[in-house]
């Protein structure tokens, strides 16, 4: 499913204009967006958490070569999904 598709869900769900649930999502994700970008933790219960986790430098070697790089260290958003998702995933 792509932006324009969970768009189009959520317009059916919610009884609502396309205009409007575009407005929503786009509101929704630019929040989760901000918030992460701060160093913040984005939580929604049952259903999952966004963390930003930061990754080590390190020593990398390139394939095909004998080549070492050095990789820096960066922030990387991560998710860990609820146990409620986890169940509905399963069943």
């Amino acid at each position: 499913m792509n932006k324009a598709e969970f768009i189009t869900a959520v317009s059916e769900r919610a009884s609502t204009t396309k205009k409007d649930a575009t407005v929503a999502v786009n509101a929704v994700l630019e929040t989760i967006t901000e918030t992460l970008a701060k160093g913040e933790s984005v939580a929604f219960v049952g259903f999952g958490a966004f963390n930003v986790k930061t990754r080590a430098a390190r020593m990398s070697t390139i394939p095909r070569s004998t080549r070492v790089v050095e990789v820096p260290a960066k922030k990387a958003v991560s998710f860990k999904a609820g146990k409620d998702l986890k169940t509905s995933v399963n069943a």
